[in-house]
């Protein structure tokens, strides 16, 4: 009898004044956890082909925003010489790797436009920047947070590693790779760069693609991506990677090859999240 009553109970409290059902979430389950897609190994490569197409689709958009990264590279280098900061160029170069995410907006909404055959123009990138603006430069000053710290941190592993020295960069690249105290410095370096990168891309790997394309707000975003690479683990971590390398390529090229590899990775991080992430009318 009491069980009986207890069923009913149930039934009621999971019963509207109307009727109709209400559907509860798991206790203790996270905001947008049925929208996260399993994915394979397999995936991250069709990911970069599908950024391949895109950017064959729309060239001049692509190559020409691309371009602007090489212009800034060459801008940031050339201010570090005159500031006679040269061993800077790299740590900066590496921090460009973690604010990157933020400057790839436009070829996001180049591949959305593309996916749902709207025009293509400049005009229409801006709007995709000015259209959650509190997002993208939420976001923006995130991504900007790791690299300030990452600055900061290489600045002391070098002041360590080799004080009262003024170094050019060749010196720096002998002192660095055949001298221990240099060995140490990169080491060092490797290693908690590399926890600051993953913590960027735990942030940032969807959630600038969910922020503009479902509205999800700045936390929202942020929790998505989180679990998008939590619950992929193994797939997001060779996607990752794929980006640093391919990213490193473009810088490695004399800043000339960013032009072709941020675009690439831009549009490619788009199906990323189409793959990933499900659209709130699919869950």
């Amino acid at each position: 009898m009491t069980d009986t009553s207890n069923s009913d109970m149930a039934g009621d409290a999971a019963s509207g004044a109307s009727g109709e059902t209400v559907v509860s979430r798991p206790s203790g389950a996270l905001p947008f956890h049925d929208r996260i897609n399993t994915i394979t190994t397999q995936e991250p490569w069709g990911w970069l082909a599908a950024g391949w197409r895109d950017m064959r689709s729309a060239p001049g958009l692509s190559i020409g925003y691309g371009a602007l990264f090489v212009a800034s590279g060459y801008a940031v280098t050339f201010g570090l010489y005159q500031l006679d900061m040269t061993y800077m160029i790299w740590p900066m170069a590496a921090g460009f790797l973690l604010i990157a995410p933020v400057f790839c907006v436009a070829f996001y909404e180049i591949s959305r436009r593309l996916e749902l055959g709207l025009d293509l123009n400049f005009s229409a990138l801006a709007k995709a920047w000015c259209g959650d603006a509190r997002c993208v430069l939420g976001a923006g000053l995130a991504l900007v947070f790791f690299m300030i710290l990452w600055i900061r941190v290489a600045a002391l592993i070098y002041a360590i590693n080799f004080p009262y020295t003024g170094l050019s960069i060749e010196e720096m690249t002998v002192k660095t790779f055949f001298t221990t105290d240099g060995l140490t410095f990169l080491a060092v370096g490797s290693v908690l760069g590399a926890v600051l990168a993953f913590l960027a891309f735990l942030v940032s790997a969807v959630s600038l693609q969910a922020m503009l394309a479902q509205d999800t707000g700045f936390l929202g975003g942020v929790i998505i991506s989180v679990l998008s690479v939590t619950r992929n683990f193994g797939p997001m971590m060779l996607w990752a990677a794929i980006i640093v390398v391919v990213t490193t390529a473009g810088l490695a090229a004399a800043f000339i090859g960013l032009a072709i590899t941020m675009p690439l990775i831009g549009h490619a991080s788009w199906h990323a999240y189409r793959s990933v992430i499900r659209d709130p009318a699919e869950t």
